[in-house]
């Protein structure tokens, strides 16, 4: 029996620094045992895609970036919405954002996958309240 909370959690930020800590703050915290980190939204649907077919791969908790180059954090759940329901099912979104907008809010509490909307950095209280 695993000594973590889940078996796999997914990291998806531009920031390489950003990653780093969250993911020494997961592994210190035993939230998860394997962590998957993409610094780019079209590479982290293309691990999903690849993944819709074995769930026990899928993470059961991504950490979402809203503000990246490319494809922001909105357009990674326009494109989530795609995938097959053994990822949607599996897989519940954590927007991270630096920012303190209420549009982001209001916009992140529209989507259907989004289970919480939170500020960055990433903490031990913030993960204590994750429950998904």
């Amino acid at each position: 029996m695993s000594s973590h909370r889940y078996p796999v959690v997914m990291l998806i930020d531009d920031n390489e620094l950003d990653n780093f800590i969250n993911k020494k703050l997961l592994e210190n915290e035993q939230f998860a045992s394997t962590i998957l980190i993409h610094q780019s939204a079209i590479n982290a649907l293309d691990e999903l895609k690849k993944k819709a077919g074995s769930p026990s791969d899928l993470p059961n908790v991504i950490f979402l970036d809203i503000m990246m180059p490319g494809m922001d954090g909105f357009g990674f759940l326009e494109e989530f919405d795609k995938l097959p329901d053994s990822v949607k099912t599996q897989s519940k979104i954590v927007m991270l954002s630096t920012s303190e907008s209420f549009k982001d809010l209001n916009k992140a509490n529209q989507s259907k996958y989004v289970y919480k909307f939170l500020n960055k950095p990433l903490n031990k209280a913030i993960l204590d309240a994750i429950n998904v």
